[in-house]
């Protein structure tokens, strides 16, 4: 496996506790999210990240499976490029549904390189 594959699953690894810091900052309550600015474009910066980095791994790597990459890559082009469109409800849907997923298939992809 090559090294770059590790180096993008740490930091989707590392964005995705990130995402979870923030959700206890709030109390993990959409309200609160919702009337804080500043956390959602912090969210949302964490989401084009991830998107880069699945992008960028299951480009070089396609043996690795992450279930909704076209998604997440999706998503990443969406807030780059559509900003305007990018509601809280759709960020914090994404963030309480999908990142707990993709966070369970990180764990495994790093526990099949360990091995």
């Amino acid at each position: 496996m090559q090294p770059k594959v590790l180096k993008y699953l740490l930091d989707i690894e590392s964005v995705i506790i990130e995402i979870e810091v923030i959700k206890s900052q709030v109390g993990n309550d959409f309200k609160l999210f919702q009337g804080n600015i500043i956390l959602q474009r912090a969210v949302e910066r964490d989401l084009e990240i991830i998107g880069e980095a699945v992008r960028k791994l299951t480009s070089i790597s396609h043996e690795t499976n992450i279930t909704s990459s076209k998604k997440i890559i999706g998503l990443r082009n969406i807030i780059s490029h559509a900003y305007d469109s990018i509601e809280p409800e759709l960020i914090w849907g994404v963030i309480q549904r999908d990142i707990p997923m993709l966070s369970d298939e990180i764990q495994a992809l790093k526990a099949q390189i360990s091995h």
